[in-house]
C-alpha cells in the first residue's frame, strides 16, 4: 500500500469523501461502495473518510466507525485511508475513539485542531493536549485537519515542526488559505515523514511546486480526475498553458462549488451519472433553482475543458 506521507516526486489527490444517504436519511452503503470506486477509478492516491464533507458531525459514533470500515474494505488496501477520530470532550475519551478508528485499518487517524482547544485557549494549551493525545495513542499514526467547524484553528509552522519531529504525525490537511504559511510549514517538515495536503485550490499549482504532498479539496467531489490531472502535470513545462488554464478554472468557479455544499456536489455528481441522492443531514441552506442552474453551467464548462484536454471521464 502506498503512503500518505510526503513524497517529493509523486503528488497525490486525497478526496474528502461524501456520505451517500437514502432519500429517507439512512446511510446508503451500496452507493458508498460505488462512490468509493468512483474516487479510486479517478486515480485518487488515498481517501479521507469521515470528514466534514462526510457530514461527520451529523453521524453517530457507530455510524462513523461503520462508514470507515466500509471504505477500508472496499479499497482492499489499494490506497491508504485516513479518517477523523476526535470529536471533543476530555482527551482521554478522544484517545479512546482514536484507537477505535485505528482498529478499522486506516493508515492514520486525523485530529481536528479546533476540538483539542477552544478558540480562546492558547497554542500552549493546544500543544499540551495534542502531546497528551499522542501519549495515549502510542501505536497510532496521527494527522491534523484544520477543519472550519466548530471554528478554524490554524497551526503555525513552529507547532507543525514540533509534531512532525515526533515521527508520529504523518498527515496535515491545511486550510490556512495562505501560501506563505504553507511554504513555511513545508520547510519545517522537510526530512520528516509528514505530508501536507492543501485544501485551497486557488493556489494549488503554487502549493504543489512549493513541495506539498498533494491536494485534498472539495473540488474532488465534482471532477476528481481533473485534480489528479493537475497533480500529474502541474510541473510539466510542455503543458504550462493548460495547467494555467486549469488553475484559473478553479479560481473562476470557486464560489459555486461552495454554495450549499455538500448538496451541490451530490447534485453535480448526479449530472455525471453517479447514483447518489442529494439528501444531506447537515443544514446548509436553500438549494434553489438558481443554484441548480449554476451547477448545470459548471457541468457544461467542465465538459468542454475535459474534451479539450482529452481527460477521460470516470464512469
Amino acid at each position: 500500500m502506498n503512503s500518505i506521507s510526503n513524497n517529493q516526486q509523486k503528488k497525490g489527490f486525497i478526496p474528502v469523501m461524501l456520505t451517500p444517504f437514502t432519500d429517507g436519511g439512512k446511510i446508503d452503503y451500496d452507493q458508498l461502495t460505488l462512490l468509493t470506486e468512483f474516487y479510486l477509478n479517478a486515480g485518487a492516491a488515498g481517501l479521507f473518510a469521515n470528514c466534514l464533507s462526510s457530514e461527520m458531525f451529523e453521524l453517530t459514533a457507530d455510524e462513523r466507525l461503520q462508514i470507515i470500515k466500509h471504505v477500508v474494505k472496499v479499497t482492499g488496501g489499494s490506497v491508504p485511508v485516513v479518517a477523523t477520530g476526535t470529536f471533543g470532550g476530555p482527551i482521554g475519551s478522544q484517545a479512546d475513539f482514536v484507537n477505535q478508528v485505528h482498529d478499522t485499518g486506516v493508515q492514520a487517524v486525523i485530529a481536528i485542531t479546533s476540538l483539542l482547544a477552544n478558540a480562546d485557549e492558547s497554542d500552549d494549551v493546544f500543544n499540551s493536549r495534542a502531546d497528551e493525545l499522542l501519549e495515549l495513542t502510542p501505536d497510532v499514526p496521527l494527522g491534523f485537519y484544520e477543519c472550519p467547524v466548530p471554528y478554524k484553528r490554524i497551526l503555525s509552522a513552529g507547532q507543525l515542526q514540533h509534531f512532525a519531529s515526533t515521527g508520529r504525525v504523518i498527515y496535515h490537511k491545511d486550510t490556512s488559505l495562505d501560501i506563505n504559511q504553507i511554504k513555511a510549514k513545508i520547510a519545517v517538515a522537510q526530512g520528516s515523514n509528514l505530508g501536507l495536503y492543501d485544501a485551497y485550490m486557488v493556489h494549488a499549482v503554487e502549493s504543489l511546486k512549493a513541495g506539498s504532498a498533494g491536494l485534498s479539496c472539495i473540488q474532488g467531489n465534482y471532477f476528481p480526475e481533473l485534480i489528479v490531472w493537475l497533480c500529474d502535470n502541474y510541473n510539466n513545462p510542455s503543458m504550462q498553458e493548460q495547467v494555467d488554464k486549469v488553475q484559473q478554472f478553479f479560481i473562476d468557479n470557486m464560489d459555486v462549488m461552495h454554495d450549499v455544499y455538500p448538496t451541490v456536489a451530490k447534485y453535480y455528481l448526479q449530472q455525471r451519472g453517479v447514483e447518489i441522492s442529494t439528501f444531506t443531514r447537515r443544514k446548509v441552506g436553500n438549494f434553489s433553482s438558481a443554484i441548480r442552474q449554476n451547477i448545470k453551467s459548471l457541468y457544461q464548462k467542465y465538459s468542454q475543458l475535459q474534451n479539450e484536454y482529452g481527460i477521460q471521464p470516470v464512469v
